[in-house]
């Protein structure tokens, strides 16, 4: 377990140098970003962020709510918002934005928006310190991104920070089957497939070494429930997708009201 993401190369505790690394990263491995996640999951990524968007539906019903999808990536989250608010929308309706530290990232997000005819705020900044003031969203969605903050508390914090009274933050994350039957097989195609594959079809580098490393050093899903109670968050409860290779974390900000 890790306080924070330290690719390979990066001293212990150097977040500045983890951040540069990671974005540097995610920038190489943008144009094939969607792709392989795809094929590496079987697609199972899609019914996974399809999963996270529900889990914060009653806050979509909500006549101008503010949702931000942090660590955005190529918009894969943001496009399941839109449909899904599309599909509710009223005389009012909730504000999507996203946003990611790697501009790449964030340009092959407007071109998917672009094409799916949507209109979203898209801002480049890093979720440590990210750029609105206190108590600006009532839901912030995180998928495959919150492992790669230099800075796991430090991030919580922040994100309770943004929240409004009784927001939500979801975090959809990686994670490590634990059936003794499951865990080994997934184990064994994490470590020895996954990123061979994922190295080769990137042209990034070791970029899938990385994730396999990052999954394996970051909290259970236990740690980081307890990590997002630290930080403020109330109702902390986690739910394991797909065996447990991924997880999907809910906490809420304590209401004006209580």
């Amino acid at each position: 377990m890790s306080l924070g993401s330290t690719p390979v190369g990066v001293r212990p505790g150097d977040e500045e140098a983890a951040s540069r690394s990671i974005r540097e990263m995610f920038g190489r491995v943008a144009p094939r970003y969607d792709l392989l996640n795809r094929l590496l999951s079987g697609r199972v990524d899609v019914y996974w962020r399809n999963v996270l968007v529900a889990s914060v539906q009653e806050y979509l019903d909500k006549p101008d709510a503010q949702v931000l999808d942090l660590c955005c990536g190529t918009g894969d989250v943001i496009v399941a918002l839109e449909k899904e608010l599309e599909r509710r929308a009223g005389s009012s309706r909730a504000a999507t934005i996203g946003s990611d530290f790697s501009r790449p990232m964030l340009t092959a997000a407007q071109d998917k928006l672009t094409r799916k005819g949507r209109t979203v705020r898209l801002i480049e900044a890093d979720g440590l310190r990210f750029p609105a003031p206190d108590a600006s969203y009532d839901v912030i969605t995180i998928a495959f991104g919150f492992r790669n903050f230099a800075n796991y508390r430090r991030g919580l914090d922040e994100l309770h920070r943004l929240l409004r009274p009784g927001g939500c933050l979801a975090i959809l994350e990686c994670s490590q089957p634990p059936n003794r039957l499951w865990g080994p097989i997934f184990d064994w195609y994490f470590r020895n497939v996954l990123p061979k594959i994922g190295n080769a079809m990137s042209g990034a580098g070791d970029s899938y070494s990385y994730l396999q490393r990052s999954v394996e050093r970051f909290f259970s899903p236990d740690q980081l429930a307890e990590q997002m109670r630290l930080a403020g968050l109330e109702r902390v409860s986690f739910r394991r997708l797909t065996g447990g290779i991924s997880c999907l974390h809910l906490g809420y900000k304590r209401s004006a009201a209580s």
